[in-house]
């Protein structure tokens, strides 16, 4: 979808209060964007889907059948629906309610109360994953890329491989558990490996330094998306060796740039 622009998108807007419900819709519409639909459950979410498909869901985080993670899951678990992108709009700051859905692969995250200014950035960043840009990098073919992604959530690893796929990298290979990751390691080569931190038996930083040990492991770039807040746990991911750091969310164009500064370096 080039070249597309926020006056261009269909939003399913998913909030329960009529009052925000009016609230959101007025400033999406002073954003610029041209068509947007209220609902205010995930069920009726599932029924609007099957007659439409809007370009990006924008949800509350507490529906009355269910939570903006519960319905973000089922909509990955779906082959029609899995691509949409989904962004949460909550005054919701407790790590263990966000942490969810960030690895289920919501694309933004909107705290209330925000400004104008605050929901254009966030919708410009959804845009990322609607426009296929493919990556152009000085000494590989992404479409030759060979990217090991590490994660335990399957949810995750498809979210990451969807990502990299709108970049032209198409030669993904999927592990569930930094043991796994260094099987595959030993079984093939890999021109860059993508990590989560969060991992039992094998955490990321574990992962790394287990890469960084191999003879043929040095140079690997390593890239961790993590929602990770601990910052003396990253620090010790960063002494790992790890090549990029990135939050969870992220957005394709982050994700575009770090790769490019790695992959041409």
């Amino acid at each position: 979808m080039p070249n597309l622009v926020i006056a261009n998108l269909h939003i399913l807007l998913i909030e329960p209060s009529p009052t925000q419900q009016k609230i959101i819709v007025h400033h999406l519409q002073e954003a610029g964007v041209g068509s947007v639909h209220a609902v205010g459950s995930g069920k009726e979410v599932e029924a609007y889907l099957q007659h439409d498909r809007p370009d990006l869901l924008i949800s509350s985080m507490y529906l009355p059948d269910c939570t903006a993670t519960d319905l973000l899951l089922t909509l990955r678990q779906s082959e029609d629906w899995a691509a949409i992108p989904f962004m949460l709009v909550s005054s919701e700051t407790r790590f263990r309610a966000l942490d969810p859905i960030k690895q289920a692969g919501v694309v933004a995250i909107l705290p209330k109360p925000f400004a104008a200014d605050d929901i254009v950035r966030a919708l410009k960043a959804s845009l990322h994953y609607l426009e296929h840009e493919e990556l152009e990098l000085e000494h590989f073919d992404p479409h030759e890329l060979r990217v090991l992604v590490v994660d335990d959530s399957l949810t995750a690893r498809n979210h990451i491989r969807r990502m990299l796929n709108t970049l032209g990298i198409e030669r993904v290979t999927l592990a569930s558990s930094g043991k796994e990751a260094c099987k595959q390691l030993n079984e093939q080569t890999f021109d860059l490996v993508v990590t989560d931190y969060n991992m039992p038996e094998m955490d990321g930083e574990e992962l790394v330094r287990a890469i960084r040990s191999r003879s043929d492991g040095a140079y690997i770039p390593i890239m961790m998306v993590t929602s990770e807040q601990d910052q003396t746990l990253l620090q010790g991911v960063q002494q790992a060796g790890v090549s990029a750091l990135l939050d969870k969310p992220f957005s394709p164009d982050v994700v575009k740039q770090t790769l490019l500064n790695m992959l041409n370096h």
